[in-house]
């Protein structure tokens, strides 16, 4: 059942990478059945807190209407950040599964593990490493197409000279 939400959660990050965002998806699930979705949208909104879990945390509020998500999972390519990770806490997710270690500012035990922090009043269960090759692979292929897109860029305005 996780790989299945992983690769949905992997759709939503096909969606951000087509508009030009780093392509990190995030779905909520509750009983096996969505919750919602969402997917990292910092760039075009011009919103640093707009990431995919906070867009998935934001439409899964409306969605139950409730500001708590008891008994949910949310599946997401990359390990949260702090950020996420902290959203995850106060909405009381039951549990986080997610692809790709993030070996520069993840909260849920790559750097830190703010979600299973003792001194909070809730603790997540984490599953990782779902389909990691594959969310890792979407990342990595996204930030080497920027490089180059950025070095054809850069020779072309030299020629330009």
């Amino acid at each position: 059942m996780d790989e299945k939400w992983m690769r949905v959660a992997m759709e939503q990050a096909t969606l951000a990478e087509a508009k030009g965002e780093v392509p990190v998806g995030a779905v909520l699930v509750k009983d096996d059945q969505l919750i919602a979705s969402g997917f990292n949208l910092s760039i075009t909104e011009h919103n640093p807190t707009a990431h995919a879990e906070i867009e998935c945390i934001r439409a899964a509020g409306q969605a139950l209407e409730n500001y708590r998500m008891l008994n949910t999972t949310l599946y997401v390519t990359l390990e949260p950040c702090s950020m996420c990770a902290g959203a995850m806490v106060h909405s009381r997710i039951q549990r986080v599964v997610f692809g790709a270690d993030d070996l520069k500012t993840g909260a849920a035990g790559s750097v830190v593990n703010l979600v299973q922090h003792d001194d909070f009043n809730h603790q997540l269960e984490v599953t990782s490493g779902v389909l990691a090759d594959e969310c890792a692979s979407q990342l990595s292929a996204f930030f080497k197409r920027r490089r180059e897109e950025k070095k054809a860029l850069k020779k072309l305005q030299q020629l330009q000279r």
